[in-house]
Protein backbone atom coordinates (compact mmCIF):
# COMPACT_ATOMS: atom_id res chain seq x y z
CA UNK A 1 0.00 0.00 0.00
CA UNK A 2 2.86 2.40 0.86
CA UNK A 3 4.37 1.79 -2.58
CA UNK A 4 1.01 2.57 -4.25
CA UNK A 5 0.66 5.85 -2.33
CA UNK A 6 4.24 6.78 -3.17
CA UNK A 7 3.58 6.09 -6.86
CA UNK A 8 0.35 8.13 -6.83
CA UNK A 9 2.08 11.03 -5.07
CA UNK A 10 4.89 10.97 -7.62
CA UNK A 11 2.38 11.01 -10.47
CA UNK A 12 0.53 13.95 -8.94
CA UNK A 13 3.79 15.87 -8.61
CA UNK A 14 4.65 15.14 -12.22
CA UNK A 15 1.22 16.20 -13.47
CA UNK A 16 1.35 19.32 -11.36
CA UNK A 17 4.77 20.25 -12.72
CA UNK A 18 3.51 19.79 -16.28
CA UNK A 19 0.51 21.98 -15.62
CA UNK A 20 2.13 24.92 -13.83
CA UNK A 21 3.49 28.23 -15.03
CA UNK A 22 5.61 30.54 -12.90
CA UNK A 23 4.52 33.59 -14.89
CA UNK A 24 1.46 35.76 -14.56
CA UNK A 25 -0.65 35.75 -17.74
CA UNK A 26 -2.46 38.88 -18.90
CA UNK A 27 -5.42 38.90 -21.28
CA UNK A 28 -4.89 41.78 -23.69
CA UNK A 29 -7.96 41.35 -25.89
CA UNK A 30 -10.68 38.74 -26.41
CA UNK A 31 -12.94 38.48 -29.45
CA UNK A 32 -15.77 41.01 -29.23
CA UNK A 33 -17.66 40.26 -32.43
CA UNK A 34 -16.36 39.95 -35.96
CA UNK A 35 -12.90 38.58 -36.63
CA UNK A 36 -11.11 37.69 -33.40
CA UNK A 37 -7.62 39.04 -32.68
CA UNK A 38 -4.65 37.02 -33.92
CA UNK A 39 -1.22 37.47 -35.51
CA UNK A 40 -0.07 39.63 -32.58
CA UNK A 41 3.05 41.76 -32.48
CA UNK A 42 4.60 43.38 -29.41
CA UNK A 43 7.42 45.83 -28.64
CA UNK A 44 8.93 46.88 -25.33
CA UNK A 45 10.12 50.49 -25.43
CA UNK A 46 13.90 50.67 -25.58
CA UNK A 47 13.74 54.03 -23.78
CA UNK A 48 11.30 52.97 -21.03
CA UNK A 49 10.55 49.25 -20.62
CA UNK A 50 7.40 50.10 -18.66
CA UNK A 51 5.86 51.19 -21.96
CA UNK A 52 4.76 48.28 -24.16
CA UNK A 53 2.81 48.51 -27.41
CA UNK A 54 1.11 45.61 -29.20
CA UNK A 55 -1.03 45.09 -32.27
CA UNK A 56 -3.24 42.39 -33.74
CA UNK A 57 -5.34 41.58 -36.79
CA UNK A 58 -7.10 43.42 -38.22
CA UNK A 59 -6.38 46.96 -37.01
CA UNK A 60 -6.17 46.76 -33.22
CA UNK A 61 -3.44 48.56 -31.29
CA UNK A 62 -2.84 48.22 -27.54
CA UNK A 63 -0.79 50.25 -25.09
CA UNK A 64 0.51 49.56 -21.59
CA UNK A 65 2.42 51.93 -19.31
CA UNK A 66 2.92 49.49 -16.43
CA UNK A 67 5.03 46.85 -18.10
CA UNK A 68 2.12 44.89 -19.57
CA UNK A 69 -0.11 44.40 -16.52
CA UNK A 70 -2.94 46.57 -17.89
CA UNK A 71 -3.81 47.64 -21.43
CA UNK A 72 -5.87 50.19 -23.36
CA UNK A 73 -7.19 49.30 -26.81
CA UNK A 74 -7.69 51.48 -29.87
CA UNK A 75 -8.23 51.12 -33.60
CA UNK A 76 -5.41 52.02 -35.98
CA UNK A 77 -6.56 54.06 -38.98
CA UNK A 78 -4.76 55.25 -42.09
CA UNK A 79 -5.76 56.78 -45.45
CA UNK A 80 -3.95 53.82 -46.99
CA UNK A 81 -6.07 51.31 -45.06
CA UNK A 82 -5.09 48.81 -42.38
CA UNK A 83 -5.26 45.16 -43.41
CA UNK A 84 -3.39 43.04 -40.88
CA UNK A 85 0.11 41.53 -40.67
CA UNK A 86 0.97 43.87 -37.77
CA UNK A 87 4.64 44.46 -37.03
CA UNK A 88 5.69 46.80 -34.20
CA UNK A 89 9.25 47.91 -33.40
CA UNK A 90 10.69 50.53 -31.05
CA UNK A 91 13.64 52.87 -31.60
CA UNK A 92 16.12 54.20 -29.04
CA UNK A 93 14.01 57.30 -28.28
CA UNK A 94 10.93 55.23 -27.46
CA UNK A 95 9.10 55.95 -30.72
CA UNK A 96 7.08 53.05 -32.11
CA UNK A 97 6.67 52.05 -35.74
CA UNK A 98 3.61 49.98 -36.72
CA UNK A 99 3.92 48.34 -40.15
CA UNK A 100 0.96 46.62 -41.80
CA UNK A 101 -0.71 45.75 -45.10
CA UNK A 102 -2.84 48.18 -47.08
CA UNK A 103 -6.49 48.51 -48.09
CA UNK A 104 -6.74 52.03 -49.56
CA UNK A 105 -10.34 51.78 -50.77
CA UNK A 106 -11.66 50.04 -47.65
CA UNK A 107 -13.30 47.37 -49.83
CA UNK A 108 -10.65 44.70 -49.06
CA UNK A 109 -10.81 41.71 -51.41
CA UNK A 110 -13.47 43.27 -53.65
CA UNK A 111 -10.91 45.92 -54.65
CA UNK A 112 -7.93 45.35 -56.92
CA UNK A 113 -5.96 47.88 -54.87
CA UNK A 114 -5.77 45.81 -51.69
CA UNK A 115 -2.15 44.94 -50.76
CA UNK A 116 -0.89 47.68 -53.11
CA UNK A 117 1.84 48.79 -50.63
CA UNK A 118 3.32 48.28 -47.17
CA UNK A 119 2.30 51.00 -44.69
CA UNK A 120 4.28 52.29 -41.70
CA UNK A 121 2.60 54.43 -39.03
CA UNK A 122 4.65 56.05 -36.27
CA UNK A 123 3.87 57.12 -32.71
CA UNK A 124 6.14 59.63 -30.99
CA UNK A 125 4.16 59.65 -27.73
CA UNK A 126 4.50 56.07 -26.52
CA UNK A 127 1.58 54.74 -28.55
CA UNK A 128 -1.04 57.32 -27.54
CA UNK A 129 -1.58 58.49 -31.11
CA UNK A 130 -0.32 57.57 -34.57
CA UNK A 131 0.51 59.43 -37.76
CA UNK A 132 -1.33 58.67 -40.99
CA UNK A 133 1.62 56.70 -42.26
CA UNK A 134 4.35 56.50 -44.85
CA UNK A 135 4.57 53.65 -47.33
CA UNK A 136 6.86 51.53 -49.46
CA UNK A 137 6.59 49.15 -52.40
CA UNK A 138 3.68 50.73 -54.23
CA UNK A 139 4.05 48.66 -57.41
CA UNK A 140 0.41 48.07 -58.37
CA UNK A 141 -0.93 45.68 -59.63
CA UNK A 142 1.64 43.57 -57.76
CA UNK A 143 0.71 42.58 -54.17
CA UNK A 144 2.84 43.36 -51.10
CA UNK A 145 2.61 40.98 -48.12
CA UNK A 146 4.21 39.55 -44.97
CA UNK A 147 6.43 42.49 -44.00
CA UNK A 148 8.73 42.89 -41.03
CA UNK A 149 10.98 45.69 -39.79
CA UNK A 150 14.19 46.29 -37.83
CA UNK A 151 15.75 49.37 -36.23
CA UNK A 152 19.43 50.28 -35.98
CA UNK A 153 19.56 51.47 -32.35
CA UNK A 154 22.75 53.49 -32.99
CA UNK A 155 20.98 55.99 -35.25
CA UNK A 156 17.33 54.80 -35.33
CA UNK A 157 17.49 53.97 -39.05
CA UNK A 158 14.41 51.93 -40.00
CA UNK A 159 14.45 49.03 -42.46
CA UNK A 160 11.83 46.61 -43.80
CA UNK A 161 11.66 43.46 -45.91
CA UNK A 162 8.65 41.61 -47.30
CA UNK A 163 7.27 39.38 -50.07
CA UNK A 164 6.01 40.77 -53.35
CA UNK A 165 3.54 38.69 -55.35
CA UNK A 166 2.89 39.37 -59.02
CA UNK A 167 -0.66 38.18 -58.28
CA UNK A 168 -1.34 36.81 -54.77
CA UNK A 169 -2.84 33.33 -54.92
CA UNK A 170 -2.20 32.85 -58.64
CA UNK A 171 -1.33 29.34 -59.79
CA UNK A 172 0.00 30.69 -63.07
CA UNK A 173 3.71 30.00 -62.57
CA UNK A 174 6.18 31.01 -63.97
CA UNK A 175 4.26 33.98 -65.38
CA UNK A 176 3.28 35.04 -61.84
CA UNK A 177 6.10 34.90 -59.31
CA UNK A 178 7.10 35.99 -55.79
CA UNK A 179 10.27 37.63 -54.52
CA UNK A 180 11.79 39.22 -51.40
CA UNK A 181 12.02 43.02 -51.35
CA UNK A 182 13.86 45.46 -49.08
CA UNK A 183 13.44 49.18 -48.38
CA UNK A 184 14.65 51.75 -45.86
CA UNK A 185 12.98 54.85 -44.51
CA UNK A 186 14.40 58.04 -45.98
CA UNK A 187 11.70 60.63 -45.32
CA UNK A 188 11.97 61.63 -48.96
CA UNK A 189 9.81 61.14 -52.03
CA UNK A 190 6.12 60.34 -52.25
CA UNK A 191 6.02 57.49 -49.76
CA UNK A 192 9.04 58.34 -47.60
CA UNK A 193 10.83 55.05 -48.29
CA UNK A 194 13.55 54.05 -50.74
CA UNK A 195 12.79 52.29 -54.01
CA UNK A 196 12.58 48.56 -53.18
CA UNK A 197 15.57 46.33 -53.89
CA UNK A 198 15.07 42.69 -54.84
CA UNK A 199 16.99 40.47 -52.40
CA UNK A 200 16.04 36.96 -53.49
CA UNK A 201 18.12 35.51 -56.28
CA UNK A 202 15.48 32.84 -56.86
CA UNK A 203 11.79 33.63 -57.37
CA UNK A 204 8.93 31.44 -56.18
CA UNK A 205 5.28 31.00 -57.07
CA UNK A 206 2.34 33.05 -55.78
CA UNK A 207 0.41 30.31 -53.99
CA UNK A 208 1.61 31.27 -50.47
CA UNK A 209 3.09 27.83 -49.89
CA UNK A 210 6.37 25.88 -49.80
CA UNK A 211 7.43 27.12 -53.22
CA UNK A 212 6.81 30.80 -52.40
CA UNK A 213 9.65 33.09 -51.32
CA UNK A 214 8.35 34.17 -47.92
CA UNK A 215 9.04 35.00 -44.30
CA UNK A 216 11.71 37.71 -44.65
CA UNK A 217 12.59 39.12 -41.21
CA UNK A 218 15.45 41.68 -41.14
CA UNK A 219 18.00 42.20 -38.37
CA UNK A 220 20.68 44.86 -37.77
CA UNK A 221 24.22 44.09 -36.66
CA UNK A 222 26.30 46.04 -34.11
CA UNK A 223 27.98 48.13 -36.82
CA UNK A 224 24.85 48.64 -38.90
CA UNK A 225 25.12 45.48 -40.99
CA UNK A 226 21.80 44.24 -42.37
CA UNK A 227 20.79 40.60 -42.41
CA UNK A 228 17.67 38.95 -43.87
CA UNK A 229 16.69 35.28 -44.01
CA UNK A 230 13.63 33.75 -45.67
CA UNK A 231 12.09 30.41 -46.61
CA UNK A 232 11.84 28.92 -50.09
CA UNK A 233 11.62 25.39 -51.50
CA UNK A 234 12.53 23.54 -48.27
CA UNK A 235 15.55 25.72 -47.56
CA UNK A 236 16.32 28.90 -45.62
CA UNK A 237 18.15 31.55 -47.64
CA UNK A 238 20.18 34.49 -46.38
CA UNK A 239 21.40 37.83 -47.71
CA UNK A 240 23.38 40.69 -46.16
CA UNK A 241 24.36 44.28 -46.72
CA UNK A 242 27.39 46.02 -45.23
CA UNK A 243 26.42 49.52 -46.41
CA UNK A 244 22.99 50.25 -44.90
CA UNK A 245 21.12 48.40 -47.63
CA UNK A 246 22.69 50.02 -50.70
CA UNK A 247 24.24 46.78 -51.98
CA UNK A 248 23.70 43.09 -51.23
CA UNK A 249 25.37 39.79 -52.03
CA UNK A 250 25.41 38.70 -55.67
CA UNK A 251 24.41 35.19 -54.62
CA UNK A 252 22.16 34.22 -51.71
CA UNK A 253 23.58 31.93 -49.03
CA UNK A 254 21.85 28.91 -47.49
CA UNK A 255 21.43 28.77 -43.70
CA UNK A 256 19.88 25.30 -43.50
CA UNK A 257 17.50 22.93 -45.14
CA UNK A 258 13.91 23.13 -43.87
CA UNK A 259 12.21 19.74 -44.22
CA UNK A 260 8.47 20.23 -44.43
CA UNK A 261 9.06 23.66 -45.90
CA UNK A 262 7.13 26.84 -45.24
CA UNK A 263 3.77 25.02 -45.02
CA UNK A 264 3.55 22.77 -41.97
CA UNK A 265 0.51 20.63 -41.24
CA UNK A 266 -0.53 20.88 -37.57
CA UNK A 267 -3.75 19.23 -36.44
CA UNK A 268 -6.37 21.74 -35.30
CA UNK A 269 -4.59 24.71 -36.90
CA UNK A 270 -5.96 25.80 -40.25
CA UNK A 271 -2.58 26.92 -41.56
CA UNK A 272 0.88 26.93 -40.03
CA UNK A 273 4.33 27.91 -41.24
CA UNK A 274 7.95 27.56 -40.18
CA UNK A 275 8.81 31.24 -40.67
CA UNK A 276 12.53 31.90 -40.15
CA UNK A 277 13.24 34.78 -37.76
CA UNK A 278 16.58 36.61 -38.04
CA UNK A 279 18.27 38.27 -35.07
CA UNK A 280 21.69 39.55 -34.04
CA UNK A 281 23.51 40.17 -30.76
CA UNK A 282 24.26 43.91 -30.58
CA UNK A 283 25.11 43.87 -26.87
CA UNK A 284 28.58 44.32 -25.40
CA UNK A 285 28.54 40.66 -24.32
CA UNK A 286 30.79 37.78 -25.42
CA UNK A 287 28.66 36.92 -28.47
CA UNK A 288 28.42 40.44 -29.88
CA UNK A 289 27.90 40.26 -33.64
CA UNK A 290 26.63 36.67 -33.68
CA UNK A 291 23.74 36.24 -36.14
CA UNK A 292 20.85 33.91 -35.34
CA UNK A 293 18.08 32.37 -37.42
CA UNK A 294 15.21 30.60 -35.65
CA UNK A 295 12.59 28.45 -37.39
CA UNK A 296 10.46 25.28 -37.16
CA UNK A 297 10.58 22.24 -39.45
CA UNK A 298 9.70 18.57 -39.68
CA UNK A 299 13.10 16.93 -40.13
CA UNK A 300 12.16 14.51 -37.36
CA UNK A 301 8.80 13.60 -38.87
CA UNK A 302 5.41 15.09 -39.68
CA UNK A 303 4.19 14.30 -36.15
CA UNK A 304 7.35 15.70 -34.54
CA UNK A 305 7.67 19.34 -35.61
CA UNK A 306 10.54 20.96 -33.72
CA UNK A 307 12.00 24.43 -33.18
CA UNK A 308 15.56 25.10 -34.31
CA UNK A 309 18.25 27.77 -34.28
CA UNK A 310 21.44 28.21 -36.27
CA UNK A 311 24.12 30.85 -35.73
CA UNK A 312 26.94 32.46 -37.68
CA UNK A 313 30.05 34.23 -36.43
CA UNK A 314 31.35 35.26 -39.87
CA UNK A 315 28.63 37.57 -41.24
CA UNK A 316 26.59 34.62 -42.51
CA UNK A 317 29.24 32.98 -44.68
CA UNK A 318 28.97 29.76 -42.68
CA UNK A 319 26.37 28.47 -40.22
CA UNK A 320 26.28 26.09 -37.30
CA UNK A 321 24.38 22.85 -37.54
CA UNK A 322 20.73 23.36 -36.51
CA UNK A 323 20.37 23.34 -32.72
CA UNK A 324 17.11 21.89 -31.36
CA UNK A 325 15.57 24.50 -29.05
CA UNK A 326 12.73 22.48 -27.47
CA UNK A 327 14.11 19.98 -24.96
CA UNK A 328 11.35 17.38 -24.77
CA UNK A 329 11.47 13.82 -26.04
CA UNK A 330 10.55 12.82 -29.57
CA UNK A 331 7.05 12.63 -31.00
CA UNK A 332 5.37 15.90 -29.97
CA UNK A 333 4.61 19.08 -31.90
CA UNK A 334 6.30 22.45 -31.35
CA UNK A 335 5.37 25.17 -33.84
CA UNK A 336 4.86 28.88 -34.70
CA UNK A 337 8.12 30.07 -33.18
CA UNK A 338 9.45 33.62 -32.79
CA UNK A 339 12.74 34.90 -31.38
CA UNK A 340 13.98 38.03 -29.63
CA UNK A 341 17.64 38.84 -28.93
CA UNK A 342 17.91 41.26 -26.02
CA UNK A 343 19.94 44.25 -27.30
CA UNK A 344 21.30 44.97 -23.81
CA UNK A 345 22.25 41.49 -22.59
CA UNK A 346 22.52 39.41 -25.76
CA UNK A 347 20.30 36.72 -24.23
CA UNK A 348 18.00 34.88 -26.63
CA UNK A 349 14.30 34.21 -26.02
CA UNK A 350 12.12 31.98 -28.20
CA UNK A 351 8.35 31.57 -27.82
CA UNK A 352 6.40 28.72 -29.42
CA UNK A 353 3.34 26.49 -29.10
CA UNK A 354 4.05 23.12 -27.50
CA UNK A 355 2.09 19.85 -27.10
CA UNK A 356 4.62 17.89 -25.04
CA UNK A 357 2.36 17.63 -21.98
CA UNK A 358 -0.81 16.42 -23.67
CA UNK A 359 -2.42 14.00 -26.03
CA UNK A 360 -4.12 15.20 -29.19
CA UNK A 361 -4.29 18.88 -30.04
CA UNK A 362 -4.18 20.35 -26.54
CA UNK A 363 -1.55 23.08 -26.61
CA UNK A 364 0.63 25.06 -24.19
CA UNK A 365 2.87 28.06 -24.79
CA UNK A 366 6.57 27.69 -23.98
CA UNK A 367 9.53 30.02 -23.65
CA UNK A 368 13.06 28.83 -24.36
CA UNK A 369 15.95 30.95 -23.08
CA UNK A 370 19.67 30.88 -23.81
CA UNK A 371 22.37 32.92 -22.08
CA UNK A 372 25.32 31.34 -23.92
CA UNK A 373 24.74 32.28 -27.52
CA UNK A 374 22.24 29.55 -28.32
CA UNK A 375 24.43 26.63 -27.27
CA UNK A 376 22.13 25.49 -24.44
CA UNK A 377 18.47 26.17 -23.70
CA UNK A 378 16.11 26.30 -20.73
CA UNK A 379 12.46 25.53 -21.55
CA UNK A 380 9.60 26.88 -19.41
CA UNK A 381 5.87 26.61 -19.78
CA UNK A 382 4.55 30.20 -19.68
CA UNK A 383 0.82 29.74 -20.33
CA UNK A 384 -1.20 29.24 -17.16
CA UNK A 385 -3.55 26.75 -18.80
CA UNK A 386 -3.65 24.85 -22.09
CA UNK A 387 -6.13 25.32 -24.93
CA UNK A 388 -7.30 23.19 -27.83
CA UNK A 389 -7.52 24.91 -31.22
CA UNK A 390 -10.10 23.87 -33.79
CA UNK A 391 -9.81 24.14 -37.55
CA UNK A 392 -11.82 26.54 -39.65
CA UNK A 393 -10.87 29.59 -37.55
CA UNK A 394 -8.18 32.00 -38.73
CA UNK A 395 -5.49 31.53 -36.10
CA UNK A 396 -2.85 33.77 -37.65
CA UNK A 397 0.57 33.09 -39.12
CA UNK A 398 2.76 34.10 -36.19
CA UNK A 399 3.19 35.08 -32.57
CA UNK A 400 5.86 37.48 -31.32
CA UNK A 401 8.19 38.38 -28.46
CA UNK A 402 10.19 41.43 -27.36
CA UNK A 403 13.03 41.70 -24.83
CA UNK A 404 14.83 44.78 -23.48
CA UNK A 405 17.33 44.49 -20.63
CA UNK A 406 15.65 41.41 -19.16
CA UNK A 407 12.07 42.69 -19.59
CA UNK A 408 10.65 39.88 -21.72
CA UNK A 409 7.14 40.12 -23.13
CA UNK A 410 5.87 37.31 -25.36
CA UNK A 411 2.49 37.60 -27.07
CA UNK A 412 0.37 34.78 -28.43
CA UNK A 413 -3.06 33.82 -29.72
CA UNK A 414 -5.28 31.51 -27.69
CA UNK A 415 -8.46 29.83 -28.89
CA UNK A 416 -11.53 28.79 -26.91
CA UNK A 417 -14.03 27.09 -29.18
CA UNK A 418 -14.14 29.38 -32.20
CA UNK A 419 -13.16 32.52 -30.26
CA UNK A 420 -9.61 33.85 -30.28
CA UNK A 421 -7.86 36.06 -27.75
CA UNK A 422 -4.34 37.42 -27.33
CA UNK A 423 -2.22 37.18 -24.20
CA UNK A 424 1.11 38.12 -22.73
CA UNK A 425 3.10 36.92 -19.72
CA UNK A 426 5.02 39.05 -17.23
CA UNK A 427 8.58 37.74 -17.47
CA UNK A 428 11.55 39.59 -15.98
CA UNK A 429 14.90 37.86 -16.23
Amino acid sequence: MKQIWTLCFSLLLALGAAGQSDYYNVLIHAADGGMGPCEPSIAVSVADPNVVVAGAVLNDVYRSTDGGFTWTKNKLRSPYGVWGDPCIVSNSKGDFHFLHLSDPTGRNWSSEEILDRIVCQTSTNSGKSWGNGTYMGQRHPKDQDKEWAAVDLRNDALYASWTEFDDYGSENFPEDRSRILFSKYTGKGEGGWSEPIILSELEGNCIDSDSTTEGAVPAVGPEGQLYVAWSFADQIYFDRSMDAGATWLDQDLVVSDQPGGWDIDISGVGRCNGMPVTGCDVSEGPNRGRIYVNWADQRNGEDDTDVFLAYSDDEGDTWSEPIRVNDDGAGKQQFLTWMAVDPMTGHIYVVFYDRRNHKGDTTDVYLASSTDGGMTWTNERISESPFTPVGGVFFGDYNNISAVDGVVRPIWTRQEGRETSIWTAIINK
